[in-house]
């Protein structure tokens, strides 16, 4: 059979599981009697399970049997969930990912496991065979159909018209890879056989194939049960069928039985009645297919302009009013297709519980990770980028934040530390924090290293803010630790982290207060390609400016611009800030000496200022960020161009390089 149609669908089932997986071993650990969560865990193992040997990929398939033997043996009170169980489960999970993605870039999966598989071999054969509960429920042969007032009238009425009502319930083949399209096929050579009135799951799950390999279906025909077998067994990739007649005397002895007062789990899909299921209300899209949409809007946005300044020329009141309306119409377009590139911030914090804990352990800290905001969203491009400073400043806050449980206790804290990451939106922004309660950062030793590596001068760092000299952290090749460890970057230092973070035309900022703890800010615009602007005259080029680093716009006169050792400043609120002539950093040839007045265009990185001196302001522009291509990258201070409505193209200013 050839798989390679089915790649897709299965990498992206397979990364589901695994994060599915990964979530519920982190809720098991602290409710490790809790044994739904372990059949969650097992579903997600069985379908990896049957995916990969489908696919041909034996070594993830051997994994997930092995782990699956193992959840198995747990969910039948056989062993018990013990930290062992849980760690060598979390690194079966981890040497899966690592397959999964292999497999992504083109590469066949293998890896040895076998070390993996015989640590779980292990605690399958181990000694501890206490039980969970004292009593493990029995599974029942009979799956509990809820019946509404319809549907029990649909079922008393059909024994008086002839009809019988069967239960049936289907169970695919374990290597049946298209669960969803079997069961629809199913339900499609049973259509002209009778009604189905209900299904366990839900129609909207089995279309999605969120199930094992079974599903069952309640169906009023006149057909006889072995007709009905027949009828299923004709389609391909069905392992057994099973047929049974159903009464409503059934249904209601199956009901009592539920109502006794033992712990009962509450079904969150009943909130609508079954016989009216909810049908699924979202698709797979390609990202390639999103972008390119974008790419082809962004052209409806620069036409737009066009038609925008041709509409101010001509006067016409028919043509101006039939542009306003397209306007208002192509700006709700452009919010929809935002929306489509925006995905939750849960995708890239995901990943943290697991790597919390085991660096705790690593370090031998007690440390509690709270994740709030996990469903903030941010442009996919950023997403795609973000997660690795992410990753780097939490380590840096386990290792260099957080102290160890004897330090804690000197200090009167508890033992277990705190990290909290947060995300939320502000204005046009979203901002990411990551605070630790643990020693906040020294500000002497911060010093110090700075004036040895010669950033700066001991006269100089007398006149600096705690919040200045902790900004000395992210210069290359900076590190306060004692020893060098693999923990937090081999002293490498958090550099990179902030050029990743500014490259995406953001900032972080640092607050800290010694013995309380510390706190990462990292400031992140919503959306990469089209972006808010204000558009500058210098001669005769226009420039653009992004209006998320705009402070405030400003006309001077000379008498209001200083110099100080050389450098042009002004005076603005109370503070020094440095002037930047637009005219002679691109070198744009002078034409008009005569100006009267200075336009200056004041924006920030972070805290620190500066000001922009241009020929004029000319206004407000949303425009479509274009990237310069390979041949003109890394250009000082132009992150890329855009098309105006006049068909000129303008440069798009990056102000963090110009802000120093």
């Amino acid at each position: 059979m050839d798989t390679n149609q089915y790649i897709e669908v299965f990498l992206d089932e397979s990364r589901e599981h695994l994060q599915s997986v990964n979530d519920n071993l982190l809720k098991l650990e602290k409710q490790p009697e809790e044994l739904t969560i372990v059949s969650e865990i097992f579903r997600s193992a069985h379908t990896l399970k049957g995916m990969a040997a489908t696919m041909g990929f034996e070594d993830v398939a051997s994994l997930t049997h092995q782990m699956e033997n193992v959840l198995d043996k747990i969910r039948n009170g056989e062993l018990v969930v013990t930290t062992e169980v849980i760690d060598v489960t979390f690194s079966a999970i981890e040497a899966l990912e690592e397959m999964v993605e292999s497999i992504s870039n083109g590469n066949d999966g293998k890896k040895d496991v076998t070390e993996l598989v015989s640590k779980l071999e292990k605690i399958e054969n181990g000694s501890s065979t206490h039980e969970l509960h004292e009593s493990t429920p029995s599974k029942t042969s009979d799956t509990l159909f809820e019946m509404d007032e319809y549907q029990s009238t649909i079922i008393s009425q059909a024994a008086e018209q002839g009809y019988q009502v069967v239960q049936i319930t289907v169970q695919l083949n374990d290597d049946c890879i298209l669960k969803a399209a079997r069961a629809y096929m199913v339900f499609e050579k049973l259509e002209n056989k009778g009604e189905i009135v209900q299904t366990i799951p839900s129609v909207e799950e089995i279309e999605e194939g969120n199930f094992e390999q079974d599903f069952s279906l309640l169906m009023v025909t006149k057909e006889t049960n072995t007709d009905i077998e027949k009828v299923i067994h004709s389609v391909s990739e069905i392992n057994q069928v099973e047929v049974s007649e159903f009464t409503l005397e059934k249904a209601n002895n199956n009901e009592k039985q539920e109502s006794k007062p033992e712990s009962v789990t509450p079904d969150t899909n009943t909130e609508a009645p079954q016989g009216k299921q909810k049908q699924s209300k979202t698709i797979r899209v390609n990202l390639e297919r999103i972008d390119n949409l974008m790419n082809l809007f962004e052209e409806v946005v620069i036409d737009r302009s066009r038609l925008e300044d041709l509409a101010q020329k001509l006067k016409e009141p028919e043509l101006t009013e039939t542009i306003e309306n397209m306007t208002r119409v192509t700006e709700d377009m452009q919010g929809l297709m935002l929306s489509m590139r925006m995905v939750p911030v849960e995708q890239v914090f995901n990943r943290f519980p697991r790597m919390v804990r085991g660096l705790a352990k690593e370090l031998e800290k007690e440390i509690n990770l709270e994740i709030t905001g996990a469903d903030t969203e941010l442009d996919r491009t950023v997403i795609d980028e973000i997660g690795d400073p992410l990753v780097h400043l939490i380590r840096n806050s386990l290792d260099h934040g957080v102290e160890s449980p004897a330090k804690r206790r000197e200090s009167g804290k508890p033992e277990e530390g705190n990290v909290s990451l947060r995300a939320f939106h502000s204005g046009n922004h979203v901002f990411i924090e990551i605070e630790d309660d643990g020693a906040g950062i020294n500000r002497d030793k911060v010093e110090a290293k700075a004036i040895e590596n010669g950033l700066l001068s001991a006269e100089h760092s007398e006149v600096l803010s705690d919040e200045e000299i902790y900004q000395l952290i992210f210069s290359s090749g900076f590190s306060t630790a004692d020893q060098i460890s693999d923990i937090s970057g081999r002293g490498v230092g958090l550099d990179v982290v902030r050029s990743k973070i500014e490259s995406l035309g953001g900032n972080i900022i640092v607050e800290s207060e010694p013995g309380k703890g510390s706190k990462f800010s990292i400031q992140l615009p919503l959306t990469l390609s089209i972006l808010s602007t204000l558009l500058v005259n210098v001669q005769d080029e226009i420039y653009a400016v992004p209006l998320s680093a705009i402070v405030e716009t400003m006309l001077l006169d000379e008498t209001q611009i200083m110099s100080v050792q050389g450098q042009k400043v002004i005076d603005f609120r109370g503070k020094v800030v440095p002037i930047v002539s637009l005219r002679e950093i691109f070198d744009v040839p002078r034409q008009d000496e005569s100006k009267e007045e200075n336009a200056v265009v004041i924006i920030h990185k972070g805290d620190k200022m500066a000001g922009l001196l241009v020929d004029s302001f000319i206004g407000q522009k949303e425009v479509v960020l274009k990237s310069l291509g390979n041949y003109l990258r890394d250009v000082f201070a132009i992150s890329g161009a855009t098309i105006l409505g006049d068909g000129q193209v303008s440069l798009i200013i990056d102000p963090n390089a110009l802000v120093k």
